[in-house]
């Protein structure tokens, strides 16, 4: 099976540098299956590429997948009696490909070039083509998986038999991606999504996938249109371990911003660490690699320093944050002792164990304890205990609930709760044209119910104000762009005194 990347940047030739593989050599890696082999068929100053060829044999690949120090392995592609051992894992690309890709290229994969480490931050021209691809699904679902990062993609399905036309199309594509994209992206994009497509590991999927999986698609796969199938796809179906990958990404604020955002994961929040862990590719343990560059806070922490900053501002000690999720701002309001009351609320059971499990409530000083407090409560119903706090958070949670909904929250909130501030954020759509993996009329999050404009927004809080008696000082986070705005709205409301 074989895949290769080529260049047209200046020169080409560097290439060589960022996949640490000398263009002048051929270059062999023993994997579990067979033989690794990295060679370049050209390298000029104009173009270059390097090719991957993995080797497998198939008595090897039968062996290892009857391995697995004790444990299940992963069914054969094929489920027939002779599938062990007759099946299409030495032709076509897959997961077997995707392990090799994490050995030879870890370096790349991390993001690490000690000769050109600028260039390796630097998006530069690439195509990346692997002929023969197992598709599950067809053509389609490849272009659904890499357009939105980014790339132009042609998935060329590949006959049955091209003497006998009439038989069809195969379940294989001649699949060609084109873009300007940095190589460590380009290389975590295939590792991920080479055995999505496939849809059959070679190995018996582990718990620690997940991790794998978390940091191969740091800063895109959070907010990817096919998030879920991606998902359960990479880690075989196992419901359990897919529900715990989602939960992960989601556990420390909505995943609304698209992997074009050159900043660190949002649904995190967390920098690219890279920190990627060597194991046995036969038995699970391929390692995919993190990013890892000097980069700016992300936008989800530069809303949480906003909020705070709001929150400060008002003076207030007694903080609820609605629709709190895995708890993300919760643990930066415990970080201040300025708050004296700290109150998450959330309508899923399961965010507040997550946001427990990050606040460390069990391990936490009894005083420290006492200070917070999570209640499953859903916004669109007045609840007595949200009454009589000094503010509310509403932090990218509007934008969640549907339109007809809208006032229920709103009475709930301005009408019953009444806190005397109200720090709401939402995305600005008109800011979501900057994102260039975002096609045209998609939200940012699939949960989204709506994103608005900034005349909408504004529109909104003039009625609520009216409505509910609050001032409002609108702004936004993040880089304030000229034309579109800054990509986060928001606004503090603060409630006007009653003669």
């Amino acid at each position: 099976m074989l895949l290769t990347l080529t260049t047209t940047h200046r020169p080409a030739t560097d290439l060589g540098h960022l996949l640490v593989k000398h263009p002048d050599r051929a270059h062999s890696f023993d994997v579990p299956v067979g033989t690794a082999h990295v060679f370049y068929p050209e390298a000029g100053e104009q173009r270059c590429t390097a090719a991957l060829l993995l080797d497998v044999d198939p008595l090897r690949l039968a062996g290892a997948r009857g391995k697995g120090r004790g444990r299940q392995q992963a069914p054969a592609p094929d489920s027939f009696t002779l599938g062990r051992y007759v099946n299409d894992r030495p032709y076509a690309a897959s997961s077997l490909l995707s392990s090799a890709l994490s050995k030879v290229y870890r370096s790349a994969l991390r993001g690490e070039s000690r000769e050109r480490p600028e260039l390796a931050r630097t998006p530069i021209p690439l195509q990346v083509r692997v002929p023969v691809l197992r598709c599950r699904g067809g053509a389609d679902v490849a272009v659904r998986m890499f357009g939105p990062l980014g790339w132009a993609v042609t998935a060329a399905p590949i006959p049955l038999d091209e003497r006998h036309p009439e038989w069809g199309d195969s379940r294989y594509v001649d699949l060609t991606l084109t873009g300007t994209v940095r190589v460590a992206d380009a290389l975590n994009h295939l590792y991920v999504l080479m055995p999505v497509l496939d849809d059959a590991k070679h190995y018996w999927v582990a718990p620690d996938e997940v991790d794998k999986l978390l940091r191969a698609g740091e800063g895109w796969l959070a907010a990817h249109p096919e998030r879920d199938v991606i998902t359960r796809r990479y880690l075989a179906h196992r419901r359990a371990l897919a529900g715990l990958a989602l939960a992960r990404l989601a556990e420390r604020g909505p995943a609304d911003e698209p992997a074009a955002e050159p900043t660190v994961d949002e649904a995190t929040g967390n920098e690219a660490t890279g920190d990627a862990t060597n194991g046995d590719e036969a038995s699970g343990g391929d390692t995919g690699g993190g990013q890892v560059a000097a980069r700016r806070a992300s936008l989800a922490a530069r809303r949480r320093e906003a909020v705070l900053g709001a929150l400060t501002e008002a003076g207030a000690s007694r903080v609820l944050d609605l629709g709190c999720g895995g708890g993300a701002l919760l643990a930066a309001l415990v970080g201040d002792r300025r708050f004296t009351e700290i109150v998450g609320t959330d309508v899923s059971r399961h965010a507040l164990t997550l946001a427990a499990r990050r606040l460390r409530l069990d391990r936490l000083p009894e005083r420290q304890r006492d200070r917070i407090k999570l209640l499953q409560s859903a916004l669109t119903y007045r609840d007595d205990r949200l009454r009589g706090y000094d503010a509310a958070v509403l932090m990218e949670v509007i934008e969640h609930v549907d339109p007809p909904r809208l006032p229920a929250l709103e009475d709930a909130v301005l009408g019953h709760a009444r806190p005397a501030t109200v720090v709401v954020t939402t995305p600005n759509v008109e800011y979501n044209v900057r994102y260039e993996g975002l096609p045209a009329g998609r939200f940012r999050h699939t949960d989204h119910r709506f994103e608005w404009t900034r005349a909408e927004f504004a529109a909104w809080v003039d009625r609520v104000c009216a409505t509910y008696g609050y001032t409002a000082a609108l702004g936004g986070v993040g880089d304030d762009d000229p034309e579109v705005g800054a990509p986060t709205q928001l606004v503090v409301l603060t409630r006007k005194e009653i003669p």
